[in-house]
């Protein structure tokens, strides 16, 4: 059974989210598109019966047109859907009734605190910014560290200047992941990305990430001081990684990404972009990847409250389906994990602006502000300074209940 919100914002959203599956939503409905939106399926047909028989208050329970059995469309409140649990239990629908209940738990309750080295992390209260420190020559955004000559002393130097901008977590990379980009081998990533975590690890209070998914690079960053792992391939790329990660006892993000190198297409001036991906459904198919890289790590013995998500904008989608991943972000609180979103400067900011990678700042906070409306725990940028205003301005005005 998989409950998932639709997280459609309007009522020509959920039309069209419909569509896109096959299905057409009765007009007469429209009125509810507001409220909490869930597609339900793999239900049994004794469990789909109770459903349509519901009788909660604030509950309509919807099978549109073209929908296949065992699955209907759930519109309800978060209360409504805590009443609607106790009525399908009673009718004996217990698993049903207990995913309706983890359903709520996830989309109303904020995971469990967690520790990141000095860093304690109190999901929901606010959003927690991580600078972007490229131990590369070949950065998209041109400010890759070994362009210059003492390049982890300018490393230690703009990590304190991200910590004194409120910079919470310092992100170290040594490969360039850029549309197009070749891969660099263990052996240059680890002497471009140790020498710098020991250094900032020395002489900069601050929490530390390595941004790498290969498990030798990862587990001689945590040696070297690190106090958490960036996977942008989510744990699948390197077998050993979940266990690295499980040994060290540090959480890690777990990102999606499908991008190949064939769908990767380069423009001198606004960078490299993917073209011709195609995805059964986007957020559903992100969602299930998501959730493989999680299983992964729970059977490598990582705890739960270890685990981030990142949806991976930019990372194997075209410049359309970043602009719905970021529109569409509170979709991933499905899962209840922490929301890492890494939208800073990419490139379909610049082919939706037409601008370049270093003219990328205002639409950069724009991408901030709405990720951070729609869920982001996380985000990951260059520009510290602007976009930690933008976090606390955007918390000020979403998490002002908190």
């Amino acid at each position: 059974m998989r409950i998932r919100p639709l997280a459609a914002h309007t009522h020509a959203d959920l039309v069209r989210e419909l569509a896109a599956q096959g299905w057409a939503m009765p007009e007469k409905k429209a009125a509810h598109a507001h409220q909490l939106t869930l597609w339900v399926s793999g239900l049994t047909p004794e469990e789909e019966a109770v459903m349509r028989r519901a009788t909660v208050a604030g509950v309509s329970v919807l099978a549109p047109e073209g929908a296949r059995g065992g699955a209907c469309l759930l519109l309800t409140t978060q209360a409504a859907l805590l009443a609607l649990a106790d009525e399908v239990e009673a009718r004996g629908a217990d698993a049903l009734a207990d995913a309706l209940r983890g359903t709520h738990r996830r989309l109303t309750t904020p995971p469990a605190p967690l520790r990141i080295g000095p860093l304690m992390c109190e999901w929901g209260t606010r959003t927690y910014v991580m600078g972007i420190l490229n131990a590369t020559p070949d950065s998209f955004s041109g400010d890759g560290l070994l362009q210059q000559d003492d390049w982890v002393r300018a490393a230690v130097e703009r990590a304190r200047l991200f910590v004194k901008w409120g910079a919470d977590i310092i992100d170290v990379g040594g490969e360039s992941t850029r549309p197009g980009a070749q891969p660099v081998d263990e052996e240059t990533e680890l002497a471009r990305v140790v020498p710098v975590v020991e250094a900032i690890a020395r002489e900069v209070e601050v929490a530390i990430s390595v941004d790498t998914y290969k498990a030798r690079v990862a587990a001689a960053a945590l040696e070297a001081g690190a106090h958490l792992v960036n996977d942008v391939w989510g744990l699948r790329m390197d077998p050993d990684m979940a266990r690295v990660v499980a040994d060290y006892g540090v959480p890690v993000v777990v990102m999606h990404n499908r991008s190949r190198p064939k769908n990767a297409v380069q423009e001198a001036r606004l960078g490299g972009r993917y073209e011709g991906i195609t995805y059964t459904h986007l957020l559903n198919d992100i969602l299930d990847e998501l959730e493989a890289s999680i299983e992964m790590a729970l059977a490598a013995g990582i705890p739960e409250e270890h685990i981030i998500i990142d949806p991976g904008v930019g990372f194997g989608k075209t410049v359309e389906q970043n602009l719905e991943l970021v529109d569409r972000l509170d979709a991933f609180r499905a899962l209840g994990r922490p929301i890492l979103l890494g939208t800073s400067r990419k490139s379909f900011i610049g082919y939706t602006l037409d601008l370049p990678p270093d003219e990328r700042v205002e639409g950069t906070a724009a991408t901030v502000a709405i990720g951070i409306a729609r869920g982001a725990d996380i985000v990951r940028v260059h520009d510290v300074l602007p976009m930690v205003r933008v976090a606390r301005m955007t918390d000020a005005l979403v998490r002002r209940r908190g």
